[in-house]
């Protein structure tokens, strides 16, 4: 049991629950205003679904744009089902929270962005089971605005 306070995943769940909320007010009243959301997930996380062609195009991520023409958004505990237009033509989408890389709100720079860091194998005898607690991680961070603009 480690005896340090994980802040990089409650960080995680905070911000989750974040776009949680912010899904359910937009689902309740649309979106206000010039509001709109650049999101983008994992399309590789075993619990999106989308259809074929958009994980054959799209195989690692995706980004969806949430803004003019959007139907059918249902947030849930654990993601959101929405529907959006590709190049005219409707494709529900169901994202998990935690499939989230990216969300962003250009009309009032916005954004956030979450980061994994990959576990990488320790160097140590088999007999070692100690890990370094003390070591730097990375789990969250405010995105840029700049790398959406044009």
């Amino acid at each position: 049991m480690s005896r340090d306070i994980d802040y990089g995943n409650l960080m995680h769940r905070a911000m989750r629950g974040l776009i949680r909320e912010v899904l359910e007010t937009v689902a309740r009243i649309g979106l206000p205003g010039d509001h709109h959301f650049f999101i983008t997930f994992d399309t590789l996380h075993p619990d999106v679904e989308m259809a074929d062609w958009l994980s054959d195009r799209y195989p690692e991520d995706m980004t969806v744009v949430m803004q003019h023409w959007f139907d059918n958004l249902d947030v849930g505990e654990e993601g959101f089902a929405i529907t959006l237009n590709f190049g005219d033509a409707p494709e529900p989408l169901y994202i998990p929270y935690d499939a989230i890389r990216t969300f962003v709100d250009p009309s009032v720079e916005f954004g956030l962005r979450f980061e994994t860091q990959e576990t990488e194998a320790a160097d140590t005898d088999e007999d070692d089971e100690e890990q370094d607690d003390d070591a730097p991680r990375k789990d969250a961070d405010v995105v840029s605005l700049d790398s959406f603009r044009k």
